[in-house]
């Protein structure tokens, strides 16, 4: 296809199109003649990606070019092109290593992936970014004062789990690996506000339950 019907099909404009092509976003196309190119259906894949990227997780130009490379190296195993991946993507605030409640929440976080059985999270460890966004999450609450216990935890890592499972059999219903590993960045930053939006949902439907007079 030409770049109009590329357009017309993504509902990209062709200047945005053009942008993604000058930035390295969007592979170029096929060179036909000198001033035109012919696209195929793996670029409209791809601006599904880098819309999911750009426009819904705000992520800049700069990062989204990180993440798709990352999801692009095709010297590593599938598993590792989709970690790189998600990686690649923007994480919350790292733990402060000089802040007491930090290593309590790093020791709390070790003993549930353990009970877990998340062997990968385990051996990552510090290397991981949402292991470490974790514990500076378990460290706020720590140094706030709110409920941590390990218990309490493991229900949501037990839900988390339970998610990740769907999540990755949503991901193996793509043919090729290269079309799984673009699923798994773009549904994780597309499913993100779709599971808060749920959790605050469920949340106002059990408060309704519990609270109503």
């Amino acid at each position: 296809m030409r770049l109009a019907e590329l357009s017309e099909r993504s509902g990209v404009p062709t200047a945005t199109i053009k942008y993604y092509l000058r930035e390295r976003l969007l592979p170029p196309g096929e060179r036909i003649t000198a001033t035109q190119a012919e696209y195929g259906e793996e670029h409209l894949r791809r601006l599904r990606l880098v819309r999911s990227l750009i426009q819904v997780g705000r992520m800049p130009v700069a990062t989204a070019r990180e993440v798709l490379a990352a999801a692009e190296d095709e010297s590593l195993s599938q598993n590792t092109r989709m970690g790189a991946a998600i990686w690649a993507l923007p994480h919350g605030p790292e733990p402060d290593e000089d802040d007491p409640h930090a290593a309590r929440a790093r020791a709390q976080v070790d003993t549930v992936l353990g009970r877990m059985g998340w062997s990968y999270g385990q051996e990552l460890g510090d290397t991981s970014p949402a292991y470490r966004m974790l514990v500076a999450a378990v460290a706020s609450l720590d140094r706030l004062g709110y409920p941590h216990d390990t218990e309490h935890l493991l229900v949501h890592a037990r839900l988390a789990g339970e998610l990740a499972v769907a999540d990755l059999d949503l991901v193996e219903t793509y043919d090729t690996p290269p079309e799984r590993v673009e699923a798994v960045v773009a549904l994780t930053v597309l499913y993100e506000p779709v599971l808060l939006s749920l959790r605050r949902l469920a949340q106002t439907e059990e408060s309704g339950r519990r609270f109503e007079e």
